[in-house]
């Protein structure tokens, strides 16, 4: 059996230039906000490198993934990983949790959002997909790196959480301006447009701390699973 050592023939991607600067932009902050995560749960340079990677790349594998056309940019396009990892390595170089650039954090998480949402939005349109799908994979992209770093860490993902500030919706928002703009011919104007629409909406939100509304119930938790079963570790049966 011969190992076959020559070049794959790999399909192109289709991208634009604003697109991959909007990507990438997402990738390196995503990186740090995930690495961040790694010293506030005490790990080591592996823990800060893991978690950056998948915040920087998670969404966007899963959006080219659905997208099926070609591989995941990231294991084509080199840039991907080294925005990835530089983002890693500041958060571990640096000290960004406290002091001045505690406000910077907010300003970063809020820029992670619009940039991964506004890139998967508009890469979904350029392989030709329908509006309503460019809206659907945005989303995605800007949250689904972060679901899979809080999966990793065994925390509820941000996005379901009850805290402060519209995650989801801030996606929605950039996504949504971000294909006005498209489809009206502006391309360079739906990313920045976008991105600055998403960005503020979850700025805002924090700052005022407005937050979806929860299910209240009227009757006190009792145990067992969320349909009023046995606890796991009772049996169903009971001989």
């Amino acid at each position: 059996m011969s190992l076959d050592l020559t070049e794959p023939n790999v399909q192109e991607q289709v991208i634009s230039l604003g697109t991959l600067v909007a990507d990438l932009l997402g990738v390196f902050s995503g990186s740090v906000l995930g690495a961040l995560l790694a010293e506030r749960r005490k790990m080591d340079l592996m823990g800060f490198l893991v978690l950056g990677l998948v915040s920087g790349v998670g969404g966007g594998i899963l959006r080219d993934t659905l997208l099926q056309v070609g591989p995941p940019l990231v294991l084509v396009k080199p840039a991907y990983l080294v925005a990835a990892f530089t983002g890693a390595f500041a958060a571990f170089l640096f000290e960004l949790r406290h002091g001045p650039t505690v406000k910077l954090l907010s300003m970063l998480d809020a820029l992670t959002l619009g940039s991964f949402a506004v890139a998967g939005t508009q890469r979904t349109l350029e392989v030709g997909l329908s509006p309503g799908t460019a809206v659907l994979i945005g989303i995605i992209t800007a949250s689904g790196g972060g679901i899979i770093r809080d999966v990793l860490i065994r925390r509820t993902p941000t996005v379901m959480r009850p805290e402060p500030g519209y995650y989801a919706i801030a996606a929605l928002a950039a996504s949504v301006v971000c294909l006005a703009f498209s489809l009206m011919g502006h391309r360079r104007l739906a990313l920045a447009a976008g991105m600055a629409v998403g960005a503020l909406v979850r700025l805002i939100s924090v700052r005022r701390g407005w937050r979806l509304p929860v299910k209240r119930s009227r009757q006190p938790p009792r145990k067992g699973d969320d349909f009023g079963g046995p606890p796991d570790s009772e049996q169903w049966v009971k001989p």
